[in-house]
């Protein structure tokens, strides 16, 4: 089974940055893509980001467009989120998630097959 584990998570202040990051707790694997998703009190999940296996090919959400940048370290199985210029509706709890085979919408929370515990980002104005 493919357990993932977040790091990096915070408190900090409008406009700051953090990085996310996101390895595989024990064995390591081969994943299509590797993505995150955020969840804010009273929210539903929301896709955030996501980045094919060939570590080129990226989509973001509007929201996070030009501050977020996503990243994958192939070797390590290891993806990174970097989030720029933070603003108090970036705060929720980042969850990354895995898909191991093709899958056409990466935007979809279902279309992952492994997740992490979660890390709680909150900036504060």
């Amino acid at each position: 089974q493919v357990k993932l584990v977040e790091s990096g998570g915070g408190s900090v202040q409008t406009g700051d940055s953090l990085r996310l990051s996101c390895a595989p707790s024990g064995r390591t694997f081969s994943s299509y893509a590797m993505g995150w998703f955020r969840q804010a009190p009273g929210k539903e999940r929301e896709f955030v980001a996501t980045i094919r296996w060939n570590g080129v090919t990226t989509y973001y959400t509007d929201s996070v467009k030009g501050r977020f940048t996503i990243s994958r370290d192939n070797a390590k199985n290891t993806v990174y989120l970097q989030m720029n210029s933070l603003k108090p509706e970036d705060t929720a709890v980042y969850s990354c998630a895995a898909a191991l085979a093709f899958t056409p919408n990466l935007g979809l929370p279902e279309s992952y097959d492994a997740w992490g515990q979660g890390t709680q980002v909150t900036v504060s104005s």
